[in-house]
């Protein structure tokens, strides 16, 4: 319940419960009903659904289609972006992904999602001589939608059945390769391929001459917090040497960082 304090004139109470509302969400209990918010922090069910409302049109609280019921959004990540500067994953997940750009000579990136874009959280560009790259402008915070990157596709397969569905259903298609998907059936097809085979791969889906494989990186309970890739340019690799010689070593680096991340295989 909220403390009916009043510490001075510049005290703001609006931004004081919105920031309760969002305290009110726990990993015990990640959906709650309006009622429910009303009561934890002390407020009407009129005055609750209105904050609730405006969070959820900005994004920091997503509602749950089944159950009517709220759930924290993505853009809780973008209340201190700064703080994914120390967040565990990158400590975990740096010397790993930069050992796996040293081994392969290409370069590596780290995504996790948000709503139906990656949101790039690392990257270790390649060092090697003649490495040949792709300008995408991209760098940490860079946005792609998800449906035409490997990144994308591995982190949109391994959503919940009922999250996956909202999601597609809410992409936009549009060319953005010679050999992007641009139909809601045969991006599921793929997921349910990606998800069998534990990688994705992009064949000039995203730009160009742009090439690259992935692999999920999977939380304690087996959710994936984020994947990463190996990015590379179709004149130096062709697709079956991509899968074959990169996908398992892909696939090792992120089963790495999961371990450290509790994931126990079953």
């Amino acid at each position: 319940m909220l403390e009916r304090s009043s510490p001075g004139s510049a005290y703001s109470q609006s931004l004081e419960r919105g920031l309760a509302i969002l305290s009110a969400f726990r990993s015990g209990r990640p959906l709650l009903g309006v009622s429910e918010i009303g009561r934890e922090i002390g407020l009407g069910r009129s005055t609750t659904h209105r904050y609730v409302a405006t969070l959820a049109t900005l994004g920091y609280l997503q509602q749950d289609v089944a159950t009517k019921k709220y759930r924290l959004g993505p853009r809780v990540l973008d209340l201190g972006f700064s703080a994914i500067n120390s967040m565990e994953l990158r400590e975990v997940a740096a010397p790993h992904l930069r050992r796996l750009s040293d081994e392969t000579g290409y370069t590596v990136n780290m995504a996790i999602l948000d709503g139906l874009d990656i949101v790039y959280v690392e990257r270790c560009r390649s060092t090697q001589a003649g490495q040949r790259e792709i300008d995408l402008n991209l760098h940490v915070g860079a946005r792609l939608p998800a449906y035409c990157t490997s990144l994308g596709k591995v982190l949109l397969a391994w959503l919940p059945p009922a999250e996956q569905s909202a999601a597609l259903a809410g992409i936009d298609f549009s060319r953005r390769g010679p050999n992007t998907i641009t139909s809601r059936s045969a991006l599921v097809a793929e997921l349910k391929r990606v998800r069998a085979d534990g990688f994705a791969i992009n064949n000039e889906e995203l730009a160009y001459g742009l090439r690259s494989i992935a692999a999920a990186i999977l939380d304690h309970d087996g959710s994936a917090v984020a994947a990463l890739n190996l990015a590379v340019h179709s004149s130096m690799v062709s697709m079956e040497d991509l899968t074959a010689r990169l996908s398992e070593t892909v696939r090792r680096a992120a089963g790495e960082i999961s371990a450290h991340l509790g994931y126990r295989p079953a």
